[in-house]
Formats: structure tokens, sequence, C-alpha cells
């Protein structure tokens, strides 16, 4: 799996499609943090307790949905695992 990784990162690369990636550590290793009141409270774990959890993401650069689909695609094969697509809001209108 690391092998067909590294050749998705690779083929990201030569594509001028990567931004940024990496990979995150496990929800038991978080801190949930709620300012929401008159103070903090900061509170150990997850702040959703879920069977799937996000283990890591890729920012690239595509053209449209369709060609961000088509990454996906390769790297949920390399994994062997289902892959999110999202795009970043638009900044809001002046």
């Amino acid at each position: 799996m690391i092998a067909a990784v590294e050749a998705f990162n690779t083929a990201l690369h030569e594509a001028g499609a990567f931004v940024s990636a990496g990979g995150l550590q496990p929800p038991s290793t978080a801190i949930t943090v709620d300012y929401s009141g008159d103070g903090p409270v900061l509170t150990p774990g997850p702040s959703i307790e879920a069977k799937e959890y996000l283990g890591g993401f890729w920012i690239i650069e595509a053209e449209n949905d369709d060609v961000a689909i088509e990454w996906a695609k390769q790297v949920s094969r390399a994994l062997r695992s289902r892959v999110e697509v999202r795009a970043f809001q638009e900044e809001p209108a002046s």
C-alpha cells in the first residue's frame, strides 16, 4: 500500500496538482475544545464518537469535480479504502 500511495503522490506532483497532504493521529489523541459558552471547555477525545474517522488528507488543484474524482479513484484504489471529495468554500462576495 505504501508504494501505491507514493506512486499516487508522484503522479500528483508530476501533474502539477499537488498542493499539500498529511496524515492525522488517531481520534484517541484528540482534545476537543468548546468555547461556545462563557469559557473554554477542553475534553479528551474526539468531538463525535464514530466507527470511521479521517486518517489523512490531500489538497489538490483540480480543474473541476470530475478531475478531482478521478484523482480520488486512484488513491482510493491505492489505499483500498473510501475517499471523500470536497471543495473549499468560496470566498464570500463583498
